[in-house]
């Protein structure tokens, strides 16, 4: 058994296991080349977030979808660095929105350098991967500007909040199909149908992404409130500092509202303190504190199990071999990942 990536991913096969690490350094080979600029300060923040790691969870799932077909076929590669890139740009993106200081135990390049740069730099990062999209074929630009618009979609539906007499829960759920799904569907979907795969494998891959994505959201929302900031490189609760609804946020204002009477004291305090200014040190403390002993936590982890399961699912019609058996296990890497 050997251990591939940053989830822990338990491969069986010397076979598959050669193939995705050869696969992931082309990959990585790949992303510095489309980074490099004949402009050195473009290269360095282009390689900002690059050098500062990243899981390549998206390359990972483009190389377990190829083994369904030729794994070895030249445009699996390509198509692996264009989604890495495409997200790449997105972080940067997402933190001038988020204002964020942080990203991958790094300072963030807006901190860096500015909002400015950081969001060319994220334009030239979508420039790159199109570029090299061009050459993968008009099926490949279709699939690939259909997962960008649900995408950006998403981003939009996230900042905007949902509609009056809309449920929170179902607007959030749809956000993260947006912004987090979208790519990881476009990443199992490319490694079958670039590798050649026959329609009915590349849906299944196409829908295993859909849901293992959905997984991937809720871990990391666990993970900003329950995780260890000196493992997930960012800060604890984050996203509950800036006011972002969240799944366990969305959980205790649900089992709040439904409570017949009879709240505890320290719920209450909690439903108190996410309805106010938490950018408060002491009051962020109190608040993450509260929420890490909620109800509401656990049940945002039953919820990423579910999806998960779901992913699992999805794999069933597929011949059973060693790349069915890691995209399974990758299932339960994704829920008790710690980073």
């Amino acid at each position: 058994m050997t251990v591939v990536g940053p989830f822990g991913l338990s491969v069986w096969d010397e076979a598959l296991e050669a193939d995705i690490q050869a696969g992931l350094a082309a990959v990585e080979e790949g992303l510095l080349e489309a980074t490099k600029s004949d402009v050195p300060f473009i290269t360095e923040t282009a390689r900002h977030l690059l050098k500062a790691g990243g899981k390549r969870f998206r390359p990972l799932l483009v190389m377990l979808g190829a083994q369904f077909g030729d794994p070895h076929a030249p445009k699996i590669v390509p198509s692996a660095v264009v989604v890495e890139l495409t997200h790449l740009a997105t972080l940067y993106h997402d933190d001038v929105m988020d204002e964020a200081d942080v990203r991958r135990g790094v300072p963030s390049a807006n901190s860096r350098w500015g909002n400015s740069v950081a969001v060319l730099t994220g334009d030239f990062l979508f420039s790159r991967a199109s570029h090299i999209l061009a050459d993968l074929g008009p099926e490949a630009v279709r699939v690939q500007a259909e997962s960008f618009e649900r995408l950006v979609t998403g981003q939009i539906m996230e900042t905007v909040g949902p509609r009056d007499g809309r449920d929170p829960l179902d607007h959030y759920l749809e956000v993260i199909a947006g912004k987090t799904s979208s790519l990881m569907a476009v990443s199992g979907r490319f490694g079958a149908m670039m590798s050649g795969a026959g329609e009915p494998v590349v849906d299944i891959l196409t829908q295993y992404g859909e849901r293992i994505g959905a997984a991937f959201q809720l871990a990391d929302d666990v993970l900003d409130i329950a995780g260890d900031g000196h493992e997930t490189g960012k800060t604890p609760g984050t996203d509950l500092r800036e006011g972002i609804p969240t799944l366990p946020v969305l959980h205790v204002r649900r089992l709040y509202a439904q409570a017949a009477g009879g709240v505890p004291a320290d719920h209450r305090r909690l439903n108190e303190l996410l309805d106010g200014d938490l950018t408060d040190d002491a009051l962020h403390a109190e608040a993450l504190e509260l929420l890490r002993a909620h109800p509401a936590l656990e049940q945002a982890r039953r919820d990423t199990v579910r999806y998960a399961d779901e992913a699992r699912a999805a794999l069933a019609p597929l011949p059973d071999n060693p790349a069915k058996y890691a995209l399974a296990g990758l299932c339960d890497a994704v829920v008790h990942r710690t980073a």
